[in-house]
């Protein structure tokens, strides 16, 4: 450290607190990096690495940004999920003695970001916080810092369930203790986590513990702490607009986790990750940012409290009922700017006289809406109506104080209103009359020399003067002027009464630049006292926003208002799948009925690819999800249950992330909903078991189904390739055959995407392979197998060319007769569940017979279908080695 010098050793204590954070580290108009950072931010940035000297024989490697730029640089860094520290001169370089000090006024991160494209203007900024206690439990808080919202829950002892709230929130940054397990950390990356920070400290601070007032727990206390901890120790400044912590529990709202949430598309698409193509894109017709936000929030979280939804829905449809009024209330919306983050940015200070004016536009709106609302009828909109806050005192004071159109700085002037301030008019006063004085001066001083062009100017350096060219000097009287300076054509001259005005002028524009800051910053003070009623308003305006776009989309969409069941029952009449009718547009979309009781819980589907069975298990969930955050659904009837959870299994990918693959996916997901759902949940597995070969694809898609038939009861839509499985109508009285048909034409295939009872009666993969687009000489080859496979009489002949299959072992080391080719008979292809042939001896190795003894001892009854997974993967790979 000696060896460098003293600005090099500033520099690199400061960045000994920063290891994690670019340092951006102020010198005089640019903020500049060194060594490491350097090096990285040239690469990041794409900006030019030079290098200086800093009293070692090698030169240090350095980058900068000039710093009226350096906003955007910052936001790149960002966005990547890198962190920012901005050291400034905290003092004037001028009185310095030695070094300018040098400190962090800030600490810029994923999750703390205030302002700037970093900052999508309808979707949270979350950072949040989880801390892990003795008993296994997770505490877990989030705060937008951009709105001042703060929440804390407790989560059980599973790190799936931490993960699904990260998913949940889009968390961009997660404070942690670094001795939280490691494992988990890496999983939280996986679900594109930007970044992850440390804090240990779990006390209480001083300035926030108001905020904490309401807490009953310790655990939640110790939680909310280690987020304000993190917050004080990187933004340095006030965050009087953080609001108190409130408590939520997970089991208050429909639980949809990471994975259905993907499937479903709720948010966004599994194919371009864009929002257009998902459910909230189609019910986006918010005409505010906060609105916006509300309407992500509750997609993400529909509710299970019926009160509440019967609300939303009485409210949604007296809005439907009312089209006038709801036009006007979206005209005036529109006027309405984004409350919540204006009150974040006047208590953060670095709010500007603009920012100011679009305040008091959006509140000017006020009493616009409450007289709209007051029109449309019904008890809930007159609710909504008296619960807006005028804020009339914020309006009187921007009204009498901010000009009209302000300039985007606070330290040039002109942004307060003459009459607001006396002392502020007279230096106005003064310095408006000075000026006019100046130009009656040059008036006078003209017709008194007979110079024309004779003229009274200013500059900085030499303040007010008069100027006469070379060529009019003669025309001077001696002693008339005092030279001031002397210039190639001209001389400029001062005269006592101009220099006396000139003092006068100056010190009334200097004062009055200083005192319209001081006023500026005192109005911002006031206006800092209404932020709790401004972020109370901003909610009401943002619900008020919501239901008027789900009005707009279910009239416009011609939905119905669902009514719910305490019987458990579904009756969808002519649903259809929201998104996918929109896309259509123009197109003809088939609609659906879909049918559920208590005798009914599991719907088996069957049909071919491309036939739409996905898209109707699809739509079922999303009807129920748009009834729980209080829209209408498309349907021309609905009649639902209040379900807790979705679980979904739809689509094949692997987990490459991971190291998973498409099959084990398929698993996890499977046990998801095994293992969590209950009588009130609603799940839909598409395709289970097609990860693997048939006969175990089989086994564990009836294993499934029998267990969530037998053991949970969920409402479950199920659809298979399987055809054999459709036997088991007849063994599971609450199962029930639907397909989705399709009939042939002039040898194609037509798709009618119309469920109608019982099985399908064939599959048509090669109708479909057709429609595809595979060689015509590959699909008449095929036709031609499929005809010789289907004329095969049943037969233990193999075709030749194929390998003989593995003869069965019975648990007591003999052999079974070799089984039949599968027929197309639903009893022949489950022929392997059905009793083995007589037994003839057969010779075990020692190894083997280890293997049939694990088979024998295991009690298969009260084996999860997972379970029933692991073991058999065992087994195989045992017999393998």
């Amino acid at each position: 450290m000696a060896a460098y010098t003293p600005m090099m050793q500033q520099y690199l204590k400061i960045k000994a607190e920063y290891q994690d954070a670019f340092l951006f580290f102020r010198l005089g108009d640019f903020y500049e990096m060194f060594f490491e950072d350097a090096l990285n931010a040239s690469q990041e940035l794409e900006i030019t690495l030079t290098s200086r000297e800093g009293g070692t024989d090698e030169r240090i490697p350095m980058c900068g940004v000039p710093y009226h730029s350096a906003q955007g640089y910052i936001e790149r860094l960002i966005e990547k999920g890198y962190k920012v520290a901005i050291a400034e001169q905290t003092e004037d370089p001028k009185q310095a003695k030695g070094v300018v000090r040098r400190e962090v006024i800030q600490l810029i991160t994923p999750g703390t970001v205030m302002e700037g494209r970093s900052l999508q203007e309808k979707e949270n900024n979350y950072l949040a916080t989880v801390t892990q206690f003795q008993d296994g439990t997770y505490g877990f808080a989030y705060t937008d810092l951009s709105t001042g919202e703060n929440k804390v829950t407790l989560l059980p002892a599973k790190e799936e369930e931490v993960l699904n709230e990260i998913s949940v929130l889009g968390a961009k940054e997660v404070v942690l203790s670094a001795k939280l397990d490691e494992g988990l950390q890496r999983k939280m990356r996986e679900r594109n986590v930007l970044a992850i920070s440390y804090e240990e400290e779990t006390d209480s601070v001083d300035s926030f513990s108001g905020l904490m007032k309401d807490l009953n727990q310790d655990k939640f206390r110790v939680t909310a702490a280690r987020l304000f901890n993190y917050l004080h120790r990187t933004q340095k400044r006030s965050l009087d607009h953080l609001q108190p912590v409130t408590t939520y529990q997970v089991h208050q709202f429909m639980k949809i986790d990471y994975y259905s949430k993907h499937n479903l598309e709720l948010t966004e698409t599994i194919r371009s990750k864009g929002k257009k193509g998902s459910l909230l894109w189609l019910l986006d017709e918010t005409k505010t940012a906060m609105g916006g936000r509300m309407l992500k929030q509750w997609v993400d979280r529909p509710r299970i409290d019926r009160q509440e939804i019967e609300r939303r829905l009485a409210l949604t449809g007296q809005f439907i009922s009312s089209y006038f009024e709801r036009k006007e209330l979206q005209e005036r919306l529109k006027e309405v700017y984004d409350l919540e983050r204006l009150a974040g940015r006047v208590a953060f200070g670095n709010v500007n006289a603009r920012d100011l004016k679009q305040l008091l536009r959006s509140l000017q709106q006020i009493p616009h809406l409450h007289e709209i609302l007051s029109r449309i009828p019904g008890q809930e909109t007159g609710e909504l109506a008296e619960s807006l806050d005028h804020c009339e005192e914020v309006v009187d004071l921007l009204e009498q104080a901010i000009v009209e159109n302000p300039p985007l700085s606070v330290k040039e002037g002109n942004i307060i209103k003459d009459g607001f301030n006396a002392q502020l008019d007279q230096y106005r006063d003064a310095s408006r009359n000075g000026k006019t004085w100046i130009a009656q001066l040059e008036r006078d001083e003209r017709e008194k020399t007979g110079i024309k062009s004779l003229k009274v100017g200013y500059n900085r350096v030499f303040g007010y003067y008069i100027e006469v060219t070379r060529a009019n000097l003669q025309h001077l009287e001696e002693g008339q002027y005092e030279r001031k300076q002397t210039l190639a054509n001209a001389e400029r001259f001062i005269t006592p009464a101009l220099k006396e005005k000139e003092a006068l002028i100056l010190e009334a524009e200097e004062k009055c630049g200083e005192l319209e800051y001081e006023l500026f910053c005192e109005i911002r003070d006031q206006v800092k006292e209404h932020i709790p009623r401004l972020q109370a308003l901003a909610k009401t305006l943002s619900e008020i926003d919501v239901l008027q776009s789900f009005a707009e989309v279910s009239e416009s969409r011609k939905y119905v208002k669902p009514v719910f069941s305490d019987s458990r029952e579904i009756v969808i009449e002519e649903g259809r799948h929201p998104v996918v009718e929109k896309v259509l547009d123009s197109q003809e979309y088939v609609p659906n009925d879909c049918k559920m009781s208590g005798e009914r819980e599991i719907l088996l589907i069957t049909g071919p690819n491309m036939s739409g069975k996905s898209t109707y298990m699809r739509q079922v969930a999303l009807t129920a999800i748009l009834a729980q955050i209080g829209c209408y659904v498309p349907a021309s009837k609905a009649v639902l249950p209040i379900f807790d959870q979705v679980f979904t299994r739809i689509g094949a990918a692997d987990d490459l992330v991971s190291g998973q693959s498409t099959f084990m996916v398929e698993m996890l997901e499977a046990k998801n909903a095994i293992a969590n759902a209950t009588q009130d949940s609603l799940i839909l597995f598409d395709e289970i078991g097609r990860g693997t070969s048939t006969y175990d694809g089989m086994a564990l898609a009836q294993a499934i189904i029998e267990h969530v038939h037998n053991r949970i009861g969920a409402k479950t839509l199920f659809s298979t390739h399987y055809h054999e499985l459709t036997v088991l109508e007849e063994e599971l009285k609450r199962l029930h055959n639907v397909h989705v048909s399709a009939i042939e034409h002039h040898g194609r295939v037509v798709f009618l995407h119309k469920i109608k009872e019982g099985p399908a009666d064939k599959s048509y993969g090669i109708h479909v392979a057709e429609l595809a687009g595979l060689p015509k000489e590959l699909i008449s080859r095929a036709n031609e197998i499929l005809s010789s496979l289907e004329q095969q009489p049943e037969q233990t002949e193999k075709p030749a060319g194929t390998k003989e299959k593995p003869v069965p072992v019975l648990p007591d080391g003999t052999e079974t007769e070799a089984q039949p080719a599968p027929q197309a008979s639903h009893q022949a292809q489950l022929s392997f569940f059905d009793e083995p042939a007589v037994p003839k001896k057969a010779e075990l190795a020692p190894k083997e017979k280890k293997v049939v003894d694990k088979i024998r001892d295991l009690d298969i009854l009260n084996l999860t279908p997972l379970q029933a997974m692991n073991v058999l993967y065992e087994l195989q790979r045992k017999i393998k080695n």
